[in-house]
């Protein structure tokens, strides 16, 4: 069955709760510079596997998709940093990475499959 509406995408539904864990983890954070690119990061996520989704074509839903995990790895990135700047603990890093991954290896799985088939 097609998918009907982007929210009943599991990457997109992932990407929500991603982004409110985010915002829990830092909403204390005094550094709003380092909050706010980690949060408009994460916003980014579900938000462009949202806009793919409604645009006239598979290889313009494909490419938000790609914009999505590229979003996700500036999480990353800025979850590492994170760590070194003392502002989340090593476990904390690690729970939220793992959901990173689990996100994009979802967003990949929809990318491959709305590919054309050789």
């Amino acid at each position: 069955m097609a998918i009907q509406k982007f929210e009943d995408i599991i990457a997109w539904q992932k990407g929500q709760d991603f982004a409110v864990e985010i915002y829990s983890a830092f909403r204390d954070l005094r550094d709003f510079g380092f909050k706010d690119q980690i949060c408009r990061a994460v916003v980014s996520i579900s938000n462009n596997i949202a806009e793919g989704f409604d645009r006239s074509s598979d290889a313009d839903f494909s490419r938000f998709l790609y914009i999505s995990i590229g979003s996700g790895s500036e999480v990353r990135s800025m979850l590492y940093l994170a760590v070194r700047l003392n502002y989340i603990s090593e476990e904390q890093k690690t729970i939220l990475l793992n959901e990173a991954d689990e996100i994009a290896k979802i967003t990949r799985g929809l990318i491959k499959s709305i590919k054309p088939k050789n």
